[in-house]
Order: C-alpha cells, then structure tokens, then sequence
C-alpha cells in the first residue's frame, strides 16, 4: 500500500515533476544502498515513492478514525475521536463522523494519537559520530548526521532543537525533501572562549592568533573560539547568517571537554551581553551551558533566556530563575554516558561530579515551577542515539508519565517559539489541535499508563507523520 511519505510535499501530492526527478534519481540511487531504505523494516513504499510509482485519491487529506487523542497539555486521553489532516496541518477533530470523501483513511481502532515527540537539546551532527569525525571529517560526519537523522524521525521525534554543530545543511537537506529527518532549529556552532567548554583544541593549536588561521573545529563549524565581546558580535552574526534561530554558548566549564574546568566561569559579563544584544536585535534569545551558581546568575544577569544544565546551581539560584522567568533545559542523562566514560579520566572526574546534581536540579525545577524542557544531550554515540525514547521514559524517576510527554510535546514547543521571527516552521508544534501543524504519532497502547512505549518505538509507534506527510505506517497491508 503506498503513502504519503519519505520526501518532500511536493512528491507526496504527485506533482508530475517531481515524479520525474525521482524516476531518473532512482536509475541511478537504486544500484546502491543510499538511504538503507530497506534495513530494519524501513518503509518498502520509500522505493517505490523513488520509482514515481504511489499516488492517492486525495493526498492532501488523510483521516485517523476512532484514535483517543493525548493533546500534548493535559494528564488524560480523550473520547473516541476522529482527525482530519489537511495538507500540513490538522483541519478537524470531532467526536462525530468527520466527511472526508477522497481522504486517505486510518482506522486507529483505539490507539492513542499523540504529538510527535521534541528534543529540546540534540546535537544532530554530533550524536553519532567521533569527536574526530565530527571535527576532522566533514563529509563523512555529514553521512552519518544524515542516516542518524532518518533514524531519529523513525523514533518519533519530529523536531529538534539543535544546541551546537553545523546543522544548516542537514537542516536544508532534510527540509527540501532529500532525506527525511525532524524539524531542527539550529544554533550553529558553539560559541566558547579558549579553554572553555566546547573548545577541543589541542596544545598544537595555541598560540592563538586574534584574526589568524581558524582551526578544524571551527572550519567545521563545531565550535567557535571567541575572546572578546568584539569576537562575539562578529561569531554570533556569522550563525545568523547561516541560519541560527539561536545562540548557544557556554558560560561555564563542561563535563566532554578536557581543559574545561566545572567551576570556571568562562564568560565576562560583556561578552555575555555582547551575544544577548545581538540575539535580540535579531528577534530570538541566547541559551547558556551553565552547571554552577555563578555561571548561571551572570547569564541570567546579561539576559540570558535559558540554562542548559544547572546541575550544580543552589536553591537560592532555582528560585531566581522562577522569579525571572527563565527557562531550565534539563537532561535525566543516563548512567551509560557517566560510565561510557575512561576511568582515571578528567571527564569522568568531573561526571562524578555532576551526576548527583541530576535528581536535585529535577526536584528544584518541580519545587519552585520552573519553566523546564527535556532534552538528551547525546554526544559521539549512536548507540546512546538509539535510547532517545528510553531516556525520555526514564523522567517517570520524577514526573507522571503525562508530565513527562507534556514536556516532550507541548512544553518544549513553547521554547521553540522563543525563536519569535527566526522560527523556521511557523505553527503550532507539540499539540493536537485545530490549526496545528500535523506532526503526529499513532502508538498501540497508552504512554500515560505504560511510559515505556515510547522507549520501543519500532515495535510501538504504528504511524510517523511529519508536517502531513507519512513517513512510517506499519498498518499498511
């Protein structure tokens, strides 16, 4: 049976065109394994969309019939219900039959529809590749990012917010309908100082030069060595340039970079400001990497919008951030990334660390009602890629299983439109409700009773659609 799905709207709806690109695309892709679009069970219906071979009697339409609907905002599922997708966009629910003469129908026969799922901190270009491939090899690295992506969109996660590396083209890529992956809002490179967290540097690469040679790290767009609010200006405009709908720096020392101490406080407060003018004369906001007390209250001082982390930060400093309204990214980091890490090691010295401050920032954030994201922060590992919806699922140590998905969904999109103009995908994100736009899972069984469905999403998650377009549909017969 033949979907919408695994490219670009224009090859969904069948324009003549674009069916023809993809027949003489085909001639020459289907002679090797470009995509692995035949691994695991991956969608037979993605070669045939190639060979310019699905069409649908109205594919602007699609209607899941008798679904119970989780909206992305409240703790329970609704009544039997029907959801038209017109185009990208969720044109109708109702209790009621809906009249969709042409749609493509979906019996939901009870499952539970629900929000695709947002990671508000991936790295994409860096979640499975070595920190050597990533900023050494570019166009090995960019493969890599490329399958990782497909994969992390057959994990159900249809957005995510990228915080450092270079994502533009994995972004264009993925928007124009080459290889299918999630909605990313990128930051672009990091923005670090010498010796902070993200600069990877090695000693052969010092001195450095103000205006001299960049180094790998920053050819690659991984990380960006900044060392005065003028380098600031000049490295911030440049992301903006290639299509940041953020910044993301580091304000404090980090846990993966060897020369980067956890107490240091990396950034003077002009620099910090010097990064916040300019992210608000472009309309969007600046995310701080900040375990400490004092890395967190000087960005919060230069107008930072949201903390990454915090794991180490006080009471007195969890208030504050309620107070001023600021948004705390945090991350259940699993015990693989403390443990993957070399014993005897600076990172696992400073893992040590951190890792206790986890279950105390998530209860701060619950006592004083911070406004709070989830994310991963997976680095340099596909097989950590691979447990994306496991770690979402372990914020039950903490949270109600629907907590834990309002987060994942509605919550998170609410810090994507922080991003005001520089938002890539206007419309709403993380719900299921009129006029939003149509990112929707079908999942067997219910997530608000058994959290653990959404950590076996190939065995769970029966429908992937992205932006009205079906890229997984396992009730095909």
């Amino acid at each position: 049976m033949c979907e919408k799905s695994f490219g670009s709207q224009e090859l969904a709806r069948g324009k003549f065109v674009a069916r023809i690109v993809s027949l003489a695309a085909a001639v020459f892709f289907l002679r090797r394994p470009v995509f692995k679009m035949l691994r695991s069970g991956r969608q037979l219906f993605a070669a045939a969309l190639l060979l310019g071979l699905c069409t649908t009697a109205n594919a602007d339409d699609v209607l899941f019939e008798n679904v119970r609907i989780f909206d992305g905002k409240g703790a329970g599922l609704s009544e039997p219900s029907n959801v038209l997708v017109r185009g990208n966009v969720i044109a109708e629910i109702s209790t009621s039959p809906v009249n969709a003469e042409g749609a493509e129908r979906i019996a939901g026969d009870g499952r539970t529809l629900m929000p695709g799922l947002i990671d508000a901190h991936w790295h994409a270009m860096l979640a499975a590749s070595t920190p050597a491939e990533a900023m050494g090899d570019v166009s090995f690295a960019s493969i890599v990012a490329g399958d990782e992506a497909t994969d992390t969109l057959m994990r159900g996660f249809t957005t995510v917010r990228d915080v450092g590396g270079p994502a533009f083209g994995l972004k264009r890529a993925i928007d124009r309908g080459i290889i299918p992956g999630p909605r990313i809002y990128p930051s672009g490179a990091m923005i670090t100082v010498t010796s902070g967290h993200g600069d990877f540097r090695q000693f052969t690469d010092l001195p450095r030069r103000i205006g001299g040679p960049l180094t790998p790290m920053e050819t690659s767009g991984g990380a960006m060595v900044v060392d005065s609010p003028d380098e600031v200006r000049v490295r911030v405009r440049e992301q903006f340039m290639q299509g940041a709908v953020l910044i993301k720096l580091t304000a404090g020392g980090g846990v993966s970079s060897p020369f980067s101490p956890l107490d240091v406080t990396t950034f003077t407060e002009p620099e910090l400001r010097a990064a916040v003018e300019i992210a608000e004369n472009w309309g969007t906001y600046v995310a701080a990497h900040a375990f400490t007390t004092d890395a967190i209250r000087k960005a919060i001082a230069a107008g930072v919008k949201c903390i990454e982390h915090g794991f180490l930060m006080d009471e007195a400093t969890a208030r504050l951030i309620a107070e001023k309204g600021i948004w705390l990214s945090l991350q259940p980091l699993p015990e693989l990334m403390r443990t993957g890490l070399r014993e005897g090691s600076v990172e696992r010295a400073k893992a040590e660390e951190v890792w206790p401050g986890i279950g105390r920032t998530y209860e701060l954030a619950k006592k004083y009602k911070i406004k709070t994201a989830w994310g991963t922060d997976v680095l340099f590992s596909r097989a950590l890629a691979q447990q994306q919806g496991a770690i979402l699922a372990s914020l039950t140590r903490w949270y109600t299983p629907a907590e834990a998905l309002v987060m994942a969904t509605g919550t998170n999109a609410e810090l994507l439109a922080l991003s005001g103009q520089r938002n890539p995908y206007p419309g709403r994100l993380g719900v299921v409700e009129e006029g939003a736009l149509a990112d929707l899972l079908l999942v067997e069984g219910n997530p608000l009773e058994n959290m653990d469905l959404v950590a076996d999403p190939s065995s769970n998650f029966k429908i992937i659609m992205k932006d009205g377009v079906i890229y997984k549909n396992t009730l095909a017969k």
